[in-house]
């Protein structure tokens, strides 16, 4: 298929002439007129639905608890249908649970499991089409199906739209309107849209979450005689903060802007993404679907702002309450009754197998998510064991870490050192009280939960030991000189390494930056690379060591450690191009690695295009990072892998540094 227009273009292609253009939406036009009401056929599956508001916290709406922000139409929804309080996001970040809500997968099933970049990053992640979606599972119950707004599901934002890895159309979406061709970045929430370049405005001064309301309601309306699922998929309340001057204004005039949590930008984006949600409800209503329409608010994960989230603790990017609960409103006139509140439990990946069953299909078994048709419908209740979120990157505060859900006990834990919290979240939902030394053994059985469920996802790589890695392919303790080893500058001046007693060192009073490269290419992309470090500068600015693969001096992916600052992270070289473009900030763990004991090691552990970083300072391994690299580097490609070399790296510009050995091994 040809793609005109990439923000408006149908997947069922051309009708014919002007007539298929209207029908499909490929090019944006007037709002189309509802005509008089026309009841669903009550045969058929009921049409759903799904209004997502970008980073909402858990305290933004009037129905869960805000006086400030005004959200009538949803808080409305929310009285005449089911408030769950109990609501999760699959992630702490938006692109794993996007993917989670059209999979029914947790994040670690779909490989998606933090914040997708944009092209310039050193990889190059998306949903691959191979795992079925809400479309694709739909389809054979009669389903039309629509994306309005926001995607982020792939990484490459060049080239033919549809032709994208990861794209909406490879996974089945009928129409895709209105959604980013460019990285959205900070957003942009006035026409002309940066990120939609291509998409006209319907009205002067259009602002996005209006243009959003329009879409959804022109596709409601196309699709009134079938049955549908829409993701109304809001940019709002995403930062940059940007709303309508009028609700700006009006908000700036309330008592108490300005003083936390009251933000009148953001409630004027928010009272925008109201005005849209009833737009919706009303022409369901007006169409005569409402009764055959299930209807679901939430959000992505918690708000960016802790206050946000009252009197939750943390906010996006935490696997504590703030960061992971948030509202689910659940409109359904005649089947879910008004005015309910319920506790259950409910992720984002219960979404899929919800709708499938609803729609006639069976679920059960295929899907991490359960089906929460009997506590909508109230015919019974949702038994499981337990919730898991696995979030093992960094983003602001927040280190790589774990949580499991089973009854009313949580347990977070720390995937470096394996740190553990239990709390009771019904009698102390602020997460405030560690329980783990009062409920030893329901800590231990969480525990066991959750390192059950990482060791199942296949998240990470085996520890860099000969057990897991028991093919030999470079042993190196320097008895031998540097025959093996060719010696590549990276600065202008480099400072000769030297072999002594076992070691090799390298002195310098000037800025020396070289690698020591290996003459043994890695066997497999599944390998270990073992560094023992030796002495330090401990002195200059530099100070540091490197391990991992090499080309040359203007090719690599190392792992770096500088003493000074106790600083681990990693540097990546393309054409003589230092990569760091979508790079984890890695700073919160200055001051945390120390590797000048006398056991200290450094390992690069490589699984395809993804190394994680282990150190070991002592006490045994620890996870630090991943380093995904797989748009820049795809050592998964043997082509690739063959042009390197194991190999190890010193920088300093004062002083000697000593490098006591180097060991690669091959699963």
């Amino acid at each position: 298929m040809n793609v005109l227009d990439p923000t408006t273009v149908s997947r069922r292609g051309f009708l014919g002439g002007v007539a298929g253009a209207a029908l499909t939406g490929l090019a944006p036009g007037p709002a189309i007129a509802a005509g008089p009401p026309e009841p669903a056929p009550r045969h058929r599956p009921p049409n759903v639905v799904f209004i997502s508001i970008d980073d909402l916290g858990w305290d933004e709406l009037g129905s869960y608890g805000n006086t400030f922000n005004e959200t009538p139409r949803i808080d409305r929804l929310a009285r005449e249908g089911m408030r769950f309080t109990s609501a999760y996001a699959a992630a702490p970040v938006c692109s794993p649970t996007r993917a989670a809500l059209v999979t029914g997968l947790y994040p670690v099933h779909t490989g998606i499991t933090d914040f997708l970049r944009a092209e310039p990053a050193a990889s190059n992640k998306y949903l691959s089409p191979d795992i079925p979606t809400l479309p694709d599972v739909l389809r054979p119950f009669g389903y039309a199906s629509g994306l309005v707004g926001k995607w982020h599901l792939t990484e490459t934002y060049s080239g033919p739209y549809d032709e994208r890895p990861g794209n909406p159309y490879a996974h089945g979406f009928d129409e895709v309107i209105a959604s980013e061709q460019k990285y959205i970045a900070d957003g942009d929430y006035f026409h002309p849209y940066f990120f939609m370049p291509d998409l006209p405005a319907r009205e002067p001064g259009e602002h996005l979450t209006d243009r959003l309301a329009a879409e959804a309601v022109d596709f409601i309306t196309r699709h009134r005689h079938e049955p549908f699922f829409l993701h109304v998929s809001n940019y709002a309340v995403h930062t940059a903060l940007d709303g309508k001057p009028d609700l700006v204004a009006k908000y700036r005039a309330k008592p108490g802007a300005g003083q936390a949590p009251n933000r009148p930008v953001l409630a004027a984006m928010l009272e925008s993404v109201d005005q849209q949600v009833g737009r919706i409800a009303d022409t369901l209503a007006d169409l005569g679907l409402a009764r055959d329409t299930l209807l679901l608010v939430t959000s992505d994960n918690g708000g960016p702002y802790d206050d946000a989230n009252q009197p939750l603790r943390g906010g996006k990017g935490d696997l504590y309450e703030g960061g992971i609960r948030v509202p689910l409103i659940a409109y359904w006139p005649g089947t879910v009754g008004p005015g309910q509140k319920n506790p259950t439990p409910t992720s984002t990946i219960d979404v899929l197998p919800t709708v499938l069953d609803l729609a006639g299909g069976d679920p059960d078994g295929r899907f991490d998510g359960t089906s929460i048709a009997p506590v909508l419908t109230g015919t019974g209740a949702v038994e499981r064991d337990a919730l898991f979120w696995v979030y093992p990157h960094f983003i602001g505060r927040t280190h790589p870490h774990a949580a499991v859900r089973s009854g009313q006990f949580k347990l977070v834990q720390y995937l470096r050192d394996g740190r553990s919290e239990l709390y009771h979240l019904v009698r102390d939902p602020e997460e405030t009280t560690d329980l783990s030394d009062r409920y030893p053994q329901r800590a231990h059985q969480l525990r066991a939960l959750l390192e059950t469920h990482i060791a199942e996802s296949g998240l990470f790589p085996a520890l860099p030991t000969p057990e897991h890695y028991p093919t030999v392919e470079l042993e190196e303790s320097f008895d031998s000189g540097l025959e093996r080893w060719s010696v590549l500058p990276v600065t202008a001046y480099a400072a000769p390494p030297i072999v002594s007693g076992g070691r090799v060192a390298v002195t310098t009073n000037r800025m020396t930056h070289l690698v020591l490269r290996s003459d043994v290419a890695p066997g497999s992309d599944r390998v270990a690379v073992v560094l023992d470090t030796g002495t330090f500068a401990e002195a200059g600015t530099q100070d540091t060591v490197f391990v991992g693969l090499a080309k040359d001096a203007g090719n690599y992916l190392l792992f770096r450690y500088h003493n000074g600052l106790h600083r681990a992270g990693w540097d990546l070289r393309v054409n003589g191009a230092l990569i760091t473009a979508g790079v984890e900030p890695l700073d919160s763990l200055d001051g945390t690695v120390d590797l000048t004991g006398p056991a200290a090691r450094y390992a690069f552990v490589l699984r395809g295009h993804v190394a994680t970083a282990y150190v070991d300072q002592g006490s045994g391994w620890e996870f630090l990072f991943t380093a995904d690299t797989g748009g820049a580097i795809d050592f998964s490609d043997p082509a690739v892998l063959a042009q390197y070399r194991y190999a190890a790296s010193v920088r300093l510009d004062s002083g000697t540094i000593t490098l006591d050995g180097l060991t690669a091994h091959r699963a």
